[in-house]
């Protein structure tokens, strides 16, 4: 059971997001919360402290009566409850909810320890507040979508449990919930912040690493199909160039074929040729979509952990405002709500995903390119040249849900509009990166089923399937339980949606 300290890993994302393991508070984390509220309740009196006793963004120049400061944390609650498009899938609204309850534990924020309770027991019983896609633009952190998980923790709005949208109020007296106490400035506290960016984006580079893993399995299994020769995987040829990424990449494609029957070695077969030969009927060297996998995956590789590596700092991070400093006995104003750092790493990422799609569709249209690759049927037709048609139908998906991909990888981060009065003058859209990154990942997996299908009918062409590396057979007997071998064309939605759901939900085997 992860125990909550105030600092966060991928793995607890992953237990407490993916796994549902449930979560528990540490008294320490409990007890910082705690005195950060009664540092600023006491520091704030006869003291003008922003969001505490005064209005918000440009209307900041107004004082708040005693009387009607709980009421203005409510006014800003629910009026920013605006949102609209799509909810926001579950998944994606734990990780933020995780995100916001780790930011708020640092005990810089100075709410009410009962947001943290309550957030905690929303997210051991699966209670998601209802979050739209649309409204937030990154800079005063993503207000409109954390009003409306606060909207939630007040007891209001609507929430999903069990498979179904229902009233929050009615879901808490179900399970015997108390909304959370507004005492200080805990709307402002749960509004003020990059949590939902960041909460989506950490989902994101979860399910790129899984992503990358297939892409490199794939990318495996072509040159197992082609019998290309291996030295461009070698440690020998790679070691020349510095890269982290590519020395990884190529590593991992050389652990995955080491028991393949198919791949040759160059000196075996070029080295010693008769040089009275002039035309070569075999490609000396493969295309790039085979030859240069290491150097276009690598740099994946490198800016996903740089990714991972920026998202985590930014969860353990107190992007709030005004920030509490207890230890100096302080309250500092600025603006760490402001979603740069996440919005340009989610446009990194995006970009880095696209590229995979790109491959993935090269690859696949060698594949089914007969004139490329010399060996298979146009199509990987197996059945009847002409009247059936094989993998045609999917190659047209496969290329518009790619060129989409590249019109999508267009960047946020310089997409700032002013708003607010102009005291949001220049903002992040960081949840608008993060929600475009994650359909550019979704639309990377459909092409790469794609892909693994074509893969598959090849092998069973080619009658190759005792001769591939042990990972290849794997993930043909994988594929093979959704998709039987067909000779006669058959309606593909199904399978290409069924394989999707198979690899965006298991985990490849680490080469």
């Amino acid at each position: 059971m992860p125990e909550i300290k105030g600092s966060l890993g991928i793995q607890d994302f992953y237990d407490i997001i993916f796994d549902q393991k449930p979560l528990t508070l540490s008294k320490e984390l409990l007890d910082t919360v705690e005195e950060s509220h009664n540092f600023l309740k006491k520091f704030s009196k006869n003291k003008v402290i922003y969001g505490v006793n005064t209005g918000f963004g440009p209307m900041a120049q107004y004082k708040i009566k005693d009387s009607q400061t709980l009421d203005l944390q409510y006014n800003l609650i629910r009026s920013h409850a605006s949102g609209t498009g799509n909810p926001i899938e579950p998944k994606y609204v734990r990780a933020a909810m995780l995100a916001r309850l780790n930011t708020l534990s640092l005990g810089n924020s100075g709410v009410h320890v009962s947001v943290i309770e309550v957030m905690a027991e929303l997210l051991n019983k699966n209670i998601v507040p209802l979050i739209y896609e649309h409204g937030g633009v990154g800079a005063s952190g993503d207000l409109v979508q954390l009003a409306h998980l606060a909207l939630a923790l007040i007891g209001e709005g609507e929430v999903f449990y069990k498979g179904k949208r229902r009233p929050t109020s009615e879901v808490f007296e179900m399970e015997g919930i108390s909304p959370i106490k507004v005492a200080l400035r805990e709307g402002l506290g749960l509004m003020n912040g990059t949590s939902v960016m960041t909460g989506i984006g950490i989902v994101n580079t979860i399910y790129t690493r899984r992503l990358l893993e297939w892409a490199i399995s794939c990318s495996s299994a072509i040159n197992e199909i082609m019998q290309a020769y291996d030295d461009h995987l070698s440690e020998a040829l790679n070691s020349t160039k510095k890269h982290k990424g590519q020395q990884e990449i190529a590593r991992a494609m050389r652990s995955h074929l080491k028991d393949s029957s198919l791949t040759r070695k160059r000196e075996h077969h070029l080295y010693n040729s008769s040089s009275e030969v002039s035309v070569f009927e075999e490609k000396v060297q493969e295309y790039y979509s085979i030859r240069c996998v290491p150097q276009i995956l690598g740099p994946v590789w490198d800016t996903l952990n740089e990714v991972e590596r920026i998202l985590i700092e930014e969860v353990n991070s107190a992007n709030d405002n005004p920030i509490v400093d207890v230890e100096k006995k302080h309250v500092y104003h600025g603006g760490n709500f402001h979603g740069d750092y996440v919005s340009l790493e989610m446009d990194k990422l995006k970009i880095v995903v696209t590229k995979m799609s790109m491959l993935a569709e090269r690859q696949l249209n060698y594949l089914l390119n007969s004139k490329l690759n010399n060996i298979l049927p146009p199509f990987v037709n197996l059945g009847t040249l002409g009247l059936n048609f094989g993998m045609q139908g999917v190659q047209f998906t496969a290329t518009s849900t790619t060129a989409e991909n590249q019109m999508l990888s267009n960047p946020m981060y310089v997409h700032s509009i002013p708003n607010n009065n102009d005291n949001q003058d220049i903002v992040s859209m960081g949840t608008n990166a993060a929600l475009i990154t994650k359909k550019v990942i979704e639309n990377a997996y459909e092409v790469v089923a794609i892909e693994m299908i074509t893969i598959v009918q090849a092998i069973e062409y080619l009658g190759v399937a005792d001769k591939v590396s042990s990972k290849t057979k794997k993930m043909y007997d994988a594929v093979r339980k959704i998709v039987p071998p067909f000779k006669e064309d058959t309606v593909m939605y199904p399978y290409v949606n069924q394989v999707k759901s198979y690899i965006i939900n298991h985990q490849n085997m680490k080469s």
